[in-house]
This record gives structure tokens, sequence and C-alpha cells, in this order.
């Protein structure tokens, strides 16, 4: 196996990563979390094992968690990060070449910490939502997207004190076609089920 390097820059501290592709090449990108700079970087895949075209763009304070979906219907892949120090979550709308819009921000509560973050489409009208772990307020926290990159107030459902959620996955476990949610609880040592009802 044959390895290369990538910089997000000196202390960027990166500390999420995702694939996906950025400027409808066919070829997979890369997207960086940076919790010490406060920033996303992308690297442009050349689709030989080389990466070019780096951007770095401005987030949240300390930035630990990253996911990528469709948030405005445009066929285009766009991000949302979570932000740990500034309790929000911070969204990049993609505009299709690589590039991005700046960070949009939506609270996820006063001393939640988020710390993990996914998408989905939770509430079956086809516009992806987002899912949110906070640590510091023991919540699972859902916001409900509009389909045009914009999103409710964060909706949360308590974990229990001491929880310490870790991070959460999102499938259909009962097969009702409705995305349900499995949180890793650090704190309590155990895994916590959320089946949608309705």
């Amino acid at each position: 196996m044959n390895q290369i390097a990538l910089t997000a820059g000196h202390g960027s501290r990166p500390q999420s990563v995702l694939i996906a592709d950025f400027n409808n090449d066919s070829r997979m990108d890369v997207a960086l979390a940076n919790s010490g700079s406060h920033t996303i970087t992308i690297f442009l895949g050349d689709g030989n094992y080389s990466f070019s075209n780096l951007a770095t763009y401005s987030a949240g304070s300390k930035p630990v968690s990253i996911a990528v979906g469709d948030f405005n219907n445009d066929r285009r892949s766009d991000i949302v990060v979570a932000n740990y120090d500034s309790e929000t979550i911070s969204i990049f709308l993609g505009c299709g070449n690589g590039s991005f819009s700046n960070q949009s921000t939506y609270s996820t509560g006063p001393a939640s910490y988020p710390y993990f973050v996914a998408v989905g489409d939770f509430n079956n009208d086809t516009a992806i939502d987002i899912v949110v772990i906070t640590q510091g307020t023991n919540n699972l926290g859902t916001f409900l997207g509009y389909g045009n990159g914009t999103f409710s107030n964060v909706t949360l459902m308590p974990m229990g004190y001491g929880s310490n959620p870790f991070c959460v996955l999102i499938g259909d476990f009962n097969d009702d076609r409705k995305l349900d949610f499995a949180v890793a609880n650090e704190g309590t040592d155990s895994l916590s089920m959320f089946l949608q009802t309705c």
C-alpha cells in the first residue's frame, strides 16, 4: 500500500474527514474538519492518486465532525460540520465546481458542545435533514431541512445524565422505511436506539 501526505496547514489539527465528488468530475475529493484552525479544507482529486486546488473555508470554533449531503436539491454536494466550542453547526453549500458558499450557522444550544454530525431524510419529505450529538447537554438533536439549503431550529431528545454520547449512525432498523438512530454512549457504556414511530 502506497502512502501520500496532504497538509492542511500547521496547527490545523484535522479531526474528521469525508470523501465525495465536489466538482462533478466523477473523481473522489476530500474534505477535512480542522479543529485547530477552525476551518474546513477541500482537496480536489485528480483521479491518479494525487490531489490539487487546496481550498480553505472558515467554520465555527473547533469543528470536530463533518458530513456531506445535498441540502438544496441542486445535485451538488454540500457540507455540514459540528463546531464544538461555538456550539453550532455550519452549512456550506457546494457550487458544483469544488468551491463552496460561506458558512451559515445554526445553534445547537448553550453549553451543548456538538461532537458528531450525520445526515439523512428523517421525515420522508425528500429533503435532507441533520442529526447532531451534543456531549455537553447529553442530547440527540435534529435539524429538519427545507430542501433549499436552510433548516429548522434544533429539536432535542435527551440521552440521559452522564451518557456522554459519542457518535450516531442512521439506518432503518425495523424495516418500516423510516430512518432510525443508533447512538454510542461513552459515559454509560451503552448503545441507545431511537426508532421513528410517526
